[in-house]
């Protein structure tokens, strides 16, 4: 093969729709397929999809060191010859949900790293890194890697396809849509004057099995959800979550079909979200090095990252397992909020944190009272959080309504930052219930 060099110039990016049976640019016809079952425990069944093609070469931008290198079919592959370099493509999503980001390449020499940047376009200087690092160890062949689901709205999305290895080869980048977005379809709206408190939702996890379908949904997958995180969070999977003894379980697993790690993600996004109110989680969490335990809420606004912080986050309970003594269960809880103003990335975000003992044999409750003048966050009934900006839209986003999220992470940013304990191969938090409640 005759390695051709140039100097990157802009060229159509061509947009395609695969087919079982055929295949249509993307911008005349929105195609769908039946998808063969292959793995349930990973996804639900869809009768439908939606899936996108991007041929290497149909990039309209590129870095430097790259070439285009001739193939029998005429299509072409793009190589980095060493180094660092990136494409950079106009994705045109044409549903909301998570997709699966796979990236069909190769490195001849060493392993390569490949990863898929969003929003290359946004004005806040932020990295949306929405697949981390996919590797592709030195082989004589293409092969696919990928990760799972990478949030997408609907619309064009400028992204770069970030390449680092010694001649490096990329054939093609595909998009499936695993899950589409699923709107939240009711609100309920918390009266905050009165003198006590009347409980108005609940999950008291007095079943068995799976969690309960009609309160519940789950987020999937791989792609490391913004901070680096090593699990696969599943769906519809008893290992990693699922009613026990009149408590919600879920458990991060090692080695677990084939993931470095599994775990669950549950949210209430798409059946129930709240406004104003009081919060509640009792809750027992992990303590080994590299967990990252968490009852929070998210506003209904988040589509994809870049949804993120303007949608507003409350840490209701927060802990990290580097943080609780393994013997004693003495740790530390955090709450803080998120939002246009003030995030963790500005490293300005308002914080609070508290010394809670035997956090992992003993139940403690965590809880938030939410209202239209600001947020208070308590453990055992002891107020130690006070959040009161409401002077602007970016400073207080909590003004709309936000869904309930129950997840462990292991790893990442935070979870990570003191390495992950080698001897353990699985966490488990624990929620005895959920609880929302408005005054009367």
């Amino acid at each position: 093969m005759t390695l051709i060099f140039f100097t990157p110039m802009k060229k159509t990016t061509l947009f395609k729709n695969v087919v079982l049976a055929s295949m249509l640019l993307l911008g005349l016809s929105a195609c769908k397929e039946e998808v063969p079952k292959t793995n349930s425990d990973l996804t639900e069944e869809m009768p439908d999809v939606h899936v996108m093609l991007l041929e290497a070469e149909d990039y309209v931008d590129a870095g430097s060191a790259v070439s285009i290198e001739n193939t029998t079919d005429g299509k072409g592959q793009l190589v980095l010859v060493s180094g660092e370099s990136w494409l950079a493509y106009d994705v045109d999503v044409a549903v909301a949900g998570r997709y699966k980001i796979e990236v069909h390449a190769w490195s001849q020499t060493d392993t390569a790293s490949i990863w898929m940047e969003d929003y290359i376009d946004n004005t806040d200087g932020r990295t949306y890194n929405i697949t981390g690092s996919m590797f592709f160890p030195a082989s004589a062949s293409l092969a696919p890697q990928s990760k799972d689901g990478s949030p997408l709205n609907k619309g064009i999305h400028k992204m770069k396809l970030h390449l680092k290895g010694n001649m490096i080869k990329v054939d093609w980048v595909r998009f499936t849509l695993l899950k589409e977005h699923q709107q939240t379809p009711s609100t309920l709206t918390q009266n905050m004057n009165g003198e006590s408190w009347k409980l108005v939702w609940s999950d008291e996890f007095e079943g068995t099995g799976l969690p309960d379908t009609s309160k519940w949904i789950y987020d999937i997958g791989d792609w490391g959800w913004g901070n680096n995180e090593l699990q696969y969070y599943t769906e519809n999977r008893l290992e990693n979550a699922r009613q026990e003894n009149g408590n919600l379980i879920i458990e991060a697993r090692k080695g677990d079909m084939g993931k470095v790690w599994t775990s669950a993600r549950l949210t209430t996004r798409g059946k129930q979200s709240f406004l104003y109110g009081r919060i509640e989680f009792r809750a027992k969490v992990p303590v080994n090095r590299g967990n990252w335990a968490a009852g929070w809420t998210l506003g209904d606004d988040y589509v994809d990252e870049r949804s993120w912080p303007y949608c507003g986050e409350i840490d209701v309970l927060e802990c990290v397992g580097y943080e609780i003594e393994d013997e004693s269960g003495l740790g530390k809880a955090h709450a803080s909020v998120h939002c246009g103003a003030y995030y963790f990335k500005l490293g300005n975000q308002p914080t609070s944190i508290v010394e809670v003992p035997n956090m992992n044999q003993e139940y403690h409750t965590y809880t938030i009272d939410w209202s239209p003048k600001g947020i208070i966050a308590y453990v055992d009934d002891s107020p130690y959080f006070t959040y009161e900006d409401t002077s602007t839209e970016l400073s207080w986003p909590f003004d709309k309504p936000q869904n309930i999220i129950l997840n462990l992470a292991i790893g990442g940013g935070w979870g990570g930052l003191q390495g992950l304990d080698e001897s353990m191969t699985s966490q488990e938090l624990v929620f005895d219930y959920v609880r929302v409640y408005e005054k009367q």
